[in-house]
């Protein structure tokens, strides 16, 4: 087997109008054809990457799981997410890894800014 890549990521929401508006104006996604599948939904593509929503009635986020989207100002891209009412929580070091902080999708949807650092100096990489 050679996997290659990932090819896209699916999450559920409960209301994908509101959440494709979401990922495509405050995330900067952007929109793609999406067969009828017989359910609402949306497909997105950010870069080589897509997104794949799935409206899904009475769909409930799962506690920790998430995805992280790199940055190369953690600092930056929180203030650019806050200044559009977003709530991000406050950056945090992961063992000399990264910095890292999380904020939620309109559906409840965890997700994760992180900028590496630098493991030989214990710094944030540029």
């Amino acid at each position: 087997m050679a996997l290659t890549k990932v090819h896209h990521i699916s999450l559920n929401v409960t209301d994908a109008v509101r959440d494709t508006t979401f990922y495509t104006e405050v995330l900067g996604f952007k929109a793609i054809p999406r067969p009828d599948l017989g359910f609402k939904g949306a497909w997105l593509t950010m870069g080589d990457q897509q997104l794949h929503l799935l409206e899904v009635p009475g769909f409930e986020a799962p506690r920790g799981q998430h995805f992280a989207f790199g940055v190369p100002d953690i600092q930056a891209a929180r203030a650019e997410l806050m200044k559009l009412g977003v709530e991000v929580s406050e950056p945090s070091t992961l063992a000399a890894v990264c910095w890292q902080c999380f904020f939620k999708d309109p559906s409840g949807n965890l997700l994760e800014l992180n900028q590496p650092m630098d493991p030989q100096a214990g710094r944030v990489s540029t």
